[in-house]
């Protein structure tokens, strides 16, 4: 995109704005996860005690990095994620993923699939699992710093989209891709 996504303004509002909203709709509370880069920018937008930003003692990057810095403020407390370019996210997807965390209980995540690929950045993972990669990180475990590759070593409860579903999970990363929104 060029710039910071969650910036970027769309129907008048941020996109981290438009997923805060959807997320609040859960009535959880909500938190935004920003590198040490955006950290200053993000603050004059929101207020500073909602900004989780990365720990600079953390030798990852991305995501992970946000998900894992978010565990290590908050270590008793299981993470919703939502990636703040996936804009068109209906609130209904994502009950249904916190529903599925509170009837399906044995397991350490919970995400959607998209033809087979898991959709990580609309996920609920328990903070015990968190910390089991945080484990791994500190013992040398963690080869790859990547989603995907932290949720092959925790037990995942996938629920394939449904082809009217797939919409929802369109991130837009060119400006070109925004055209006809």
């Amino acid at each position: 995109m060029g710039t910071d996504k969650g910036l970027l303004k769309w129907e008048a509002r941020t996109w981290a704005r438009t997923s805060v909203d959807k997320m609040a709709i859960l009535n959880i509370p909500v938190k935004l996860s920003v590198n040490n880069d955006q950290a200053d920018e993000y603050a004059k937008v929101f207020s500073p005690g909602d900004l989780i930003t990365d720990r600079k003692e953390l030798p990852v990057k991305g995501p992970l990095a946000g998900v894992l810095s978010a565990h290590l403020q908050y270590p008793n407390e299981d993470i919703f994620l939502l990636g703040c370019d996936m804009l068109l996210m209906d609130p209904v997807i994502l009950q249904e993923l916190k529903n599925l965390s509170i009837t399906c209980p044995a397991y350490d995540a919970w995400l959607y699939t998209n033809d087979g690929e898991p959709e990580p950045l609309c996920s609920i993972i328990k903070s015990a699992a968190l910390k089991k990669i945080i484990n791994m990180h500190e013992s040398g475990q963690l080869k790859k710093h990547s989603m995907k590759f932290m949720l092959e070593h925790i037990h995942i409860f996938t629920l394939p989209l449904r082809e009217d579903q797939k919409k929802y999970f369109r991130n837009f990363n060119t400006h070109a891709e925004l055209n006809g929104l």
